[in-house]
């Protein structure tokens, strides 16, 4: 036996052809890139650490098996026969956690239950046509990158997928592929947390659409209204049913956030400490470690993945520039001094949106604090977001 045998990945690499080498280097040198910017805080740190790691490893870790087939010991997403997944579920150390929480998109709703014991909605409540207007304004990308996508050549499903995206919500886009296009759910939902780690660095940059004496308006805090904890509990009891009887395919997400919210206006301590701390950080860390791990070359071959990332990046753009226009009109039709950077809080990335908005505010006025009004709308962004998921998966089976 050649004594290169005994080193499989390396071996591995003189037995597929040269553009499936070259693409592991690719993505194995990709994996790397993301580890170090996100412990630079350039991206994400909580998710692009695992990914990194997650696909360097998978794409160096290739190897000889089952009669000279090549795999990893990592995780089958393809497997579908029961008796085959039965013995995969002993053997790859991630398939129990990619079949038992991603496949049925378990992962995106405890993410969602996380978010929703950390999220505020004092001010969505304040002033809900304020944060439902620029919310809708911001779903730009959400919907126009539908037909756009199908004019490309994607099928309605796809092109609802990757749309997604331009609403800014991960956990979202995930269950969001995986309901419309499963085949397709990795490098979508890839896309989705590579960009929404860079929102951060590139909004900025749409923001200066936006003449500097606008953006350093200052607003005043004592004109946010009090809210009791009992408006806003009955507030998510309410949207809870409302949501999950007009739009049942999307329940599970609806279910998730508003039950988090819940916990937290009521007050239950040990779950808001659970929910927020245990369950959101270790399915955040399995969410990222799993996906890099299936990011393997086979999907970065895929003829639709450059597709799928110019999609993705024009859905967040043109959602970015929705929710400014819709800041802009705002500014112009309110009687109170109005900040029109908070539209791009519109795009529910929270809170990084409402972070981007804030430092652009503070950068053209030091004494411009926004933050908490940046925040009605982003919280009216995530329900937005999932009514439009709902739409999409409701309405696009009926089209067929």
């Amino acid at each position: 036996m050649p004594l290169l045998e005994f080193f499989q990945g390396i071996y591995t690499f003189f037995l597929v052809a040269p553009h499936i080498a070259c693409a592991r280097l690719f993505l194995i040198a990709l994996g790397c890139a993301f580890t170090y910017l996100g412990y630079r805080k350039i991206l994400e740190p909580i998710l692009m650490v695992p990914m990194g790691i997650g696909m360097l490893a998978v794409n160096g870790g290739l190897m000889v098996y089952e009669a000279g087939h090549l795999g990893t010991l990592f995780l089958n997403p393809l497997v579908s026969n029961t008796e085959e997944l039965m013995q995969i579920l002993q053997i790859d150390f991630l398939q129990p956690i990619y079949t038992f929480t991603f496949s049925n998109g378990l992962i995106a709703c405890l993410v969602f239950m996380g978010i929703g014991a950390m999220t505020e909605i004092d001010y969505l409540l304040a002033k809900p046509f304020m944060s439902f207007f620029i919310a809708a304004c911001a779903e730009l990308g959400t919907i126009l990158t539908l037909p756009i996508g199908i004019a490309l050549g994607l099928v309605p499903n796809e092109a609802a997928a990757i749309a997604i995206v331009g609403g800014a919500d991960g956990p979202m886009v995930l269950f969001g592929s995986l309901m419309m296009a499963k085949e397709l759910f990795v490098p979508i939902t890839v896309v989705a947390y590579v960009y929404l780690s860079i929102c951060y660095g590139g909004y900025p940059f749409l923001a200066r659409m936006v003449p500097k004496r606008l953006r350093g308006i200052e607003m005043d805090w004592r004109s946010i209204p009090k809210v009791s904890k009992g408006a806003k509990f009955a507030f998510a009891i309410v949207a809870c049913a409302l949501l999950c009887l007009l739009f049942p395919v999307a329940a599970p997400l609806f279910a998730s956030f508003f039950l988090g919210l819940a916990v937290k206006e009521a007050g239950i301590e040990r779950y808001i400490e659970f929910l927020t701390g245990p369950l959101l950080y270790g399915a955040t860390f399995f969410l990222g470690f799993t996906l890099g791990a299936l990011l393997g070359v086979d999907i970065i071959l895929n003829p639709k993945v450059l597709l799928l990332l110019l999609l993705g990046m024009l859905a967040l753009v043109l959602s970015g520039i929705g929710g400014l226009i819709g800041g802009l009109v705002f500014h112009r039709i309110s009687k109170e001094p109005f900040n029109p950077l908070i539209g791009i809080a519109g795009v529910s990335c929270i809170p990084t949106t409402a972070k981007v908005a804030q430092k652009c505010a503070a950068q053209a006025n030091k004494r411009a604090m926004i933050l908490p009004f940046a925040m009605g709308p982003q919280v009216a962004g995530v329900v937005t977001t999932a009514i439009i998921l709902g739409l999409y998966m409701t309405g696009i089976p009926l089209l067929h």
